[in-house]
């Protein structure tokens, strides 16, 4: 993956908004417009425009099995899929597991993650704990997990002979992600690290120094683009020039 490309993308759910950018119009149209923001990021690299599909999102109620998430319907994930195979790109299925295990929701994923084109990103804030409820708090994943999430596609990739695999992670604050000095990159798979903090650009600056300090070795970055949230209070969403200025360089830029 790196650094041949740099990863350029929106995320969303069809039919929702406020969930993201990629959930609003034709997703066609959406996705010409990633192809022409990733060239803006190219900066000598090879774009890769990147569909950031949430397929399992946290929910504030327990749903028939308890476990706060919903599982996006198996059709919209093949309709991503074509889209982004014939426009080359690479869909990321995002998790965001509630209570339900986080392995077992990226287990559950297998029959689009055996393509070559499929990676996953995975939401920690929205990982909870007993008694825990999506939005009440931030939930929470470390560095063993995240072990076993990249462990479980490292096999998929050798047992497909698959190019390597994308497996980011978004991080809004430091405590989300604990225990990051046990992660250990696995064969065959891209860790990347999402700064995932809102406001101007002296605070996203502010947030990405905190957590991209003391990086595990084989741990690459990302940074997070809010369209609404980051220009609220006076605040305005940072060029791409911006945004390539910062250490270490991202290598996944991604849109809500």
């Amino acid at each position: 993956m790196f650094p041949r490309y740099r990863m350029v993308g929106f995320c969303g759910l069809p039919g929702a908004a406020a969930l993201g950018r990629l959930g609003t119009g034709d997703p066609a149209e959406r996705a010409d417009e990633i192809e022409k923001t990733a060239r803006r990021f190219a900066a000598g690299r090879e774009p890769l425009p990147v569909l950031e599909l949430l397929a399992v999102v946290a929910n504030s109620t327990p749903g028939p099995d308890g476990t706060y998430r919903s599982r996006t319907p198996a059709a919209t994930i093949a309709r991503f899929h074509r889209l982004a195979r014939r426009r080359r790109a690479m869909l990321l299925l995002n998790v965001q597991p509630g209570r339900a295990a986080v392995l077992d929701e990226v287990k559950a994923l297998r029959e689009w993650l055996v393509h070559p084109d499929v990676g996953v990103a995975l939401d920690p804030e929205w990982e909870m704990g007993p008694g825990q409820v999506p939005g009440d708090s931030f939930g929470r994943t470390d560095g063993h997990e995240l072990t076993s999430v990249a462990r479980y596609l490292s096999g998929l990739v050798e047992a497909h002979d698959l190019p390597e695999k994308p497996l980011v992670f978004h991080q809004v604050a430091t405590s989300v992600v604990r225990e990051q000095s046990a992660l250990r990159p696995q064969p065959g798979v891209a860790l990347v690290k999402s700064a995932d903090g809102i406001g101007s650009p002296g605070l996203k600056r502010g947030t990405w120094r905190r957590l991209v300090r003391e990086l595990p070795d084989g741990l690459h970055t990302g940074f997070k683009l809010f369209y609404e949230e980051d220009a609220q209070g006076g605040g305005r969403l940072m060029t791409p020039k911006e945004v390539l200025a910062l250490r270490p360089q991202p290598e996944y830029v991604m849109y809500e």
